[in-house]
């Protein structure tokens, strides 16, 4: 049996963080090496992710200290703006080793890979450097790729997701008793999942992001105005055919809610209508903005980078 890839873990405190650690705890072919955090430093990891029954203890780790560790992959699950000195410690010390950057800080680079697989998958495949798409815009991009063809005009998004999404730093978007009863809109311009779902789709795009009480899950709700007159088969199908083989997408009839794509791995994409004269589309997509909107990508982006099949671990 071959020995397992060590995979390091910087920024392990987080939601994402321990949905990562899950994951590699449940893959049968990583082992977690290290998780960092200085909030849980001298904590054993199996106290907050019971899940991983590797013997690591969290610690406090700077980017010099972390760069030399040995570890075959290195997952960035920091805050936006925070990335930056590790990966220049990584530059230095191990330009060789795998970084896949879970913040916003490196999706309009072009020296990293973009890492949507469904979109990009040969570009991520056996690349060292990749950055994470944010939650909302994996749902924008997958929600509008197929017909991005065809549009006549800027496609408009109303998004909604839990509250995790918000991270665990106290906010007013995290904070549980003012999301009671109440739904809390917010960057009402240029949020940056807008800016990166037009970057990589080369179409502009107008998104609305609101925060709901629920803790996790994502949905958004795309409108298209679109370039010739469809039918609603004819439309489908546009999905179908990009779609077709993806594993952790989903096609539905019904519009998919905010709890159908919680605590799942891939993505739901459905409720496909038209205006009565067949110019204007609407499609809903709903994922859990901890897993495919982070986690799971990561090790998806992961097993594309290490030679392994894109799907081992992700299964169930």
């Amino acid at each position: 049996m071959s020995e397992p890839y060590l995979i390091g873990v910087i920024g392990a405190r987080g939601h994402t963080g321990k949905e990562l650690m899950r994951l590699i705890g449940g893959h049968p072919e990583l082992m977690l090496a290290y998780a960092s955090s200085r909030e849980l430093a001298g904590r054993r990891v199996d106290e907050i992710t019971p899940d991983l029954h590797d013997d690591v203890t969290f610690e406090a780790m700077d980017p010099q200290i972390a760069a030399p560790r040995r570890a075959d992959a290195v997952i960035l699950a920091l805050p936006d703006g925070a990335s930056a000195p590790y990966v220049d410690a990584f530059d230095k010390t191990a330009p060789h080793r795998i970084l896949i950057d879970l913040s916003a800080d490196r999706r309009f680079d072009d020296g990293w890979a973009y890492g949507l697989p469904e979109l990009h998958r040969e570009k991520i495949r056996g690349a060292r450097r990749i950055a994470n798409p944010g939650c909302y815009a994996t749902a924008m991009q997958l929600a509008l790729a197929p017909a991005a063809p065809v549009l006549a005009g800027a496609p408009s998004v109303f998004g909604v997701s839990g509250y995790s999404g918000a991270g665990t730093t106290p906010n007013p978007r995290n904070d549980v008793e003012a999301l009671a009863e109440s739904l809390i809109p917010y960057a009402l311009t240029g949020h940056k999942h807008e800016r990166e779902a037009s970057r990589h789709l080369g179409v502009d795009v107008r998104f609305s992001p609101h925060v709901h009480p629920a803790f996790r899950g994502l949905t958004v709700t795309a409108h298209m105005p679109l370039a010739t007159k469809f039918g609603r088969d004819q439309f489908r199908a546009l999905y179908a055919e990009r779609y077709g083989g993806e594993p952790l997408v989903k096609l539905v009839e019904d519009v998919p809610a905010l709890k159908d794509g919680a605590h799942q791995n891939g993505i739901l994409v459905g409720g496909f209508s038209l205006s009565e004269d067949g110019r204007h589309g609407v499609v809903v997509a709903a994922e859990d903005n901890l897993l495919k909107g982070a986690a799971v990508q990561a090790i998806q982006n992961l097993n594309l980078a290490l030679g392994l099949p894109e799907m081992l671990g992700l299964e169930a």
